[in-house]
């Protein structure tokens, strides 16, 4: 990923088969957000001799949090911030939030978000700019919004899921959206085969088939980006939110 020439870097660690691990790191201190597994997570932040400061949990599922453990056992110290409704399934979790719960860390205020749908106690964390810190306002959203896409309705309904995408709609178009897993290409070919003279899920899809070629990530997108490409984001309605999820579901690639 490339790097802005700020005093922050974040850093996307893909594990498993599609999950990525985004890692923010703040002079010799870092934040880690949904460790699906320790080991490659132990690997960098050793190579780079810094310190967990905190991690960062969107929602319960293993791969989210499966490696949160192993990582507090090396570093006993860090905060694991995790929604407090998901305390009986985050049970390791050391600050507990709910939504518009503010908290400051690495010289940054981070807001609380309440997205369930995907999940019944799913939460996103974001982060408005600020001089020196982060330039543009930035949403750690786990498996709520994807590119061009959004999460499975696992324990939430339609309605919830709406109404967390059109919170997430809310935010400034520039915020940087820090979503769980690679699937834009998949996303976008999905919504080319309901909407095929769509102009604009082409283009992205060129553009994000060039960099997954490289080896490079297609996220982070943008809200700017998502409202024009994402079929989630742009439904009108809850009913139009629920057959497009429904389609999607049933959809083979």
């Amino acid at each position: 990923m490339d790097q802005e020439k700020t005093s922050y870097s974040i850093h996307g660690l893909p594990v498993l088969k599609d999950n990525i691990i985004w890692i923010w790191i703040k002079g010799s201190e870092a934040v880690v957000i949904d460790p699906a597994i320790a080991e490659p997570v132990k690997a960098w932040l050793e190579k780079g001799k810094l310190d967990l400061k905190a991690i960062l949990q969107t929602h319960h599922h293993a791969d989210h949090i499966g490696g949160t453990e192993d990582l507090l056992a090396d570093w006993p110290n860090a905060s694991v911030v995790a929604a407090k409704a998901d305390l009986s399934r985050i049970p390791f979790q050391t600050i507990s939030v709910t939504h518009k719960d503010k908290l400051q860390l690495m010289g940054s205020q981070i807001e609380i978000l309440d997205v369930a749908g995907h999940t019944s106690a799913h939460i996103a964390y974001y982060i408005p700019p600020k001089e020196g810190v982060f330039k543009k306002p930035s949403l750690f959203c786990g498996d709520t919004l994807f590119g061009a896409g959004c999460g499975r309705l696992f324990e939430g309904t339609a309605k919830k899921m709406y109404e967390a995408l059109q919170l997430i709609n809310k935010l400034p178009e520039s915020t940087q959206i820090y979503c769980a897993h690679e699937y834009t290409k998949s996303n976008l070919k999905w919504a080319i085969s309901i909407r095929p003279e769509d102009l604009s899920l082409r283009g992205r899809l060129k553009y994000v088939e060039a960099r997954l070629k490289k080896g490079l990530l297609s996220i982070p997108s943008c809200i700017k980006e998502e409202r024009k490409t994402n079929l989630f984001i742009r439904a009108k309605s809850i009913e139009e939110f629920t057959k497009l999820r429904l389609h999607k579901d049933n959809w083979k690639e």
